[in-house]
C-alpha cells in the first residue's frame, strides 16, 4: 500500500511538470502573437488559480490552520512567486536557454544536497545515477532551445546568470518546505494560500513593469486556461505529491516540464526534435522510472 502510494504521489509531481509544460506553449503564444509580458501572464495565472482556489477551499477553517504558520506561509508564497520572476529576469536579459538549464538543473542538486545534510535522502550509488540521467536528459531537451547568437556585454551575461541562479535558489527552497506544509495543512488549503500570497508578490511587480488585462477574448481565453489549470490544478498535485515525495524525487519528477513543451511543440507546431532531444527524453523517463524503482526498493527494505 505504501509503495502505491509512493507511484501514486510520483505520478502527481509528474503531471504538475506535464502541465505546466503546456503553459509553456499558453506563454509563448501570448507573449508572440498578443504582446504580453511574462510578469504579466504570471500576475493573472496566480490571479484566476487563487480565485479557483479559494471558490473550493476558502473556509473559516483554512485561516485557523494558516494562522500558526502565517510566517512561513508567507515565505513560501513570496518564493513560489519570485522564483517566477527571477526566471524571467534572467530570460529577458539573455534568452531562455541559459536561465532554463540553470535554474531546472541546478535546484535538483541543491534539494538533494540539503535533503542528504538532514537525512532525509542517503546518498548511494542509485541517488547518483538518477540524479546524472535527469540532469543529462533535461540538458539535452532543453540546449537546443531559446539560445541567442548574440554577444553580450558581460554585465547583461552576470545579471542574467545571476537572476537563473537566484530562480534555482528559490525554487530549491520553496521544495524543501513544501512537504511538510502539506502534511501539515493539506495540498488544497497549502496551495490556496501560496497561490494568493505569490498573486500580490506579482501584482507588486507592476511596480516594475504596468500590468494589463486583455481587451480580446483570446488572450482571456489563455490566461484562464494558465489559472486553472497550470496554477491551481498543477499546484494542488505538486503539492499533493510533495507531501508523500522526498525532495530529490519530487523536483526530478517535475523535469518532465520542458520534455512537455518540446513534446508539444513537435505535435501541434511541427517542430523537429533532435537526435539529442530523443536521447534526452529516454533519460529523463528512464530517471523517474529509477525514482520510482528505488522508491519501492526501500519501502520494502
Amino acid at each position: 500500500m505504501t509503495s502505491d502510494r509512493s507511484t501514486a504521489a510520483l505520478f502527481a509531481a509528474c503531471a504538475a511538470g506535464a502541465l505546466w509544460g503546456t503553459g509553456a506553449l499558453v506563454v509563448n503564444l501570448l507573449i508572440a502573437r498578443h504582446g504580453f509580458s511574462p510578469q504579466t501572464i504570471s500576475f493573472w495565472r496566480f490571479v484566476v488559480g487563487s480565485v479557483v482556489l479559494l471558490a473550493v477551499f476558502g473556509r473559516p477553517a483554512l485561516w485557523r490552520a494558516v494562522r500558526p504558520q502565517i510566517g512561513l506561509v508567507i515565505a513560501s508564497g513570496a518564493c513560489m512567486a519570485l522564483y517566477v520572476l527571477c526566471w524571467f529576469l534572467g530570460i529577458e536579459r539573455i534568452g531562455a536557454s541559459i536561465p532554463t538549464l540553470i535554474s531546472l538543473c541546478l535546484a535538483p542538486v541543491l534539494v538533494t544536497a540539503v535533503a542528504v545534510a538532514r537525512g532525509q535522502e542517503r546518498l548511494d550509488g542509485s541517488l547518483l545515477a538518477v540524479l546524472t540521467a535527469a540532469l543529462s536528459g533535461t540538458a539535452l531537451i532543453v540546449t537546443r532551445h531559446g539560445g541567442t547568437s548574440e554577444a553580450l556585454p558581460w554585465a547583461t551575461m552576470l545579471a542574467g546568470v545571476g537572476f537563473s541562479i537566484a530562480s534555482a535558489m528559490l525554487y530549491a527552497a520553496f521544495t524543501l518546505v513544501s512537504g511538510r506544509m502539506s502534511q501539515t495543512l493539506g495540498a488544497g488549503p497549502m496551495t490556496t494560500c501560496l497561490t494568493v500570497i505569490a498573486a500580490v508578490v506579482m501584482g507588486l511587480s507592476g511596480l516594475y513593469r504596468p500590468l494589463a488585462w486583455p481587451a480580446e477574448v483570446a488572450p482571456e481565453a489563455w490566461l484562464l486556461y494558465l489559472g486553472v489549470v497550470t496554477a491551481a490544478l498543477a499546484l494542488l498535485a505538486f503539492s499533493w505529491g510533495a507531501a508523500r515525495l522526498t525532495p530529490t524525487a519530487l523536483t526530478v519528477a517535475t523535469l518532465v516540464e520542458p520534455l512537455t513543451a518540446v513534446a508539444l511543440s513537435a505535435l501541434l507546431l511541427g517542430e523537429h526534435l533532435s537526435a539529442g532531444q530523443w536521447l534526452g527524453g529516454a533519460l529523463l523517463m528512464g530517471s523517474i522510472w529509477g525514482l520510482s524503482a528505488r522508491g519501492s526498493r526501500q519501502v520494502a527494505a
